[in-house]
């Protein structure tokens, strides 16, 4: 039977693969579908962020959401009153049939005096989800995984090795790494290393580093990405180029707070390859990372020694928040 207009309501805290193969049968069994995400304001992902991920992974839908702060109570008459009178706050007309996979379903369609079609309940949930998002990394589309991606950041002066880093602890992590979006710019820049440096280029460089991460952060293998620098750092550079703080580079930054920032020591020899002020700015470069890492309110640490030696001070870090590096072999 293909209905006109088909529902269906949840919380999608967060959206997941189970969720997404509920709306896509709806929509072969419907004229029209219209999605209705109903959020409480003390949960733990906000609901603009849950509709925009609604809206991104299923464009052929309508998207709607409400508030909803009615306790979870599907056997109290009283709370069914309360989460209708919500729904109906934004319920399209029509809607001649409800799709679901919970048992509160038949109610739900009772109340809205509508069918009901149940599909098998998924083995995935969203509390299971919120628990261990690795777990279920696959069976989350690519914004809800990039929304759990946590980030770890590599700082450093010149020739300080954040880049051979960077691509040691992602091969250590079995993940990626997002390489640094200033270098390509020093390459490409009009007038070339030479010419004044403006504080227009380095709000490009955050925003350019900014959309790269971004865009890892959907595609990454398991919930950890590496990035060589980040708008942080390029509020640094600013400092060094320009000569005075960025206000939009600091702002900016302030946006995005990494789970960890790694900072690479200057103890290990310089290495000029065409690009590089010179050996004398990396003392004063690290004490600078320091002091802002100090400030920044993310954890950090600082590693020295061989490749070896760092990769292991940084995993040893990070093993505070649970992360295993990847079996070897």
């Amino acid at each position: 039977m293909r209905y006109r207009h088909g529902l269906v309501w949840g919380k999608f805290l967060p959206l997941h693969e189970g969720h997404s193969a509920l709306i896509r049968y709806a929509t072969t069994r419907c004229a029209g579908v219209t999605v209705v995400l109903g959020a409480r304001h003390d949960e733990p992902i906000p609901r603009d962020v849950r509709h925009a991920w609604l809206a991104e992974a299923h464009p052929d839908v309508r998207v709607l959401s409400h508030w909803d702060d009615a306790p979870v109570d599907y056997d109290s008459p009283a709370a069914w009153d309360a989460h209708l009178a919500a729904l109906r706050t934004v319920l399209p007309a029509g809607v001649d049939v409800v799709f679901t996979a919970e048992p509160y379903g038949a109610e739900l369609a009772r109340r809205l005096g509508v069918a009901e079609v149940r599909l098998t309940r998924s083995n995935v949930s969203g509390a299971a989800v919120r628990a261990d998002p690795a777990a279920y990394w696959y069976r989350l589309p690519a914004p809800v995984r990039a929304w759990y991606c946590r980030r770890v950041v590599l700082v450093g002066a010149e020739s300080t090795g954040t880049t051979t880093l960077a691509a040691a602890l992602a091969a250590a992590l079995g993940t990626a790494w997002v390489p640094e979006y200033g270098r390509e710019w020093c390459e490409v820049r009009p007038g070339g290393l030479a010419a004044p440096w403006s504080s227009a280029e380095f709000d490009l460089i955050a925003r350019r580093q900014a959309e790269r991460e971004d865009a890892a952060a959907r595609e990454v293998p398991v919930p950890w990405l590496v990035c060589d620098t980040d708008p942080l750092a390029t509020a640094v550079w600013h400092e060094r180029y320009v000569g005075s703080p960025s206000a939009t580079v600091a702002a900016f930054a302030a946006t995005r707070r990494p789970c960890r920032y790694v900072l690479t020591s200057d103890d290990v020899p310089f290495v000029q390859d065409g690009l590089r002020d010179g050996e004398h700015l990396r003392g004063w470069m690290t004490e600078r990372f320091r002091a802002v890492l100090d400030g920044s309110g993310v954890p950090w640490v600082e590693v020295r020694g061989s490749v070896a030696d760092r990769v292991a001070a940084a995993l040893a870090e990070l093993a505070a928040l649970g992360v295993k590096p990847r079996p070897a072999g």
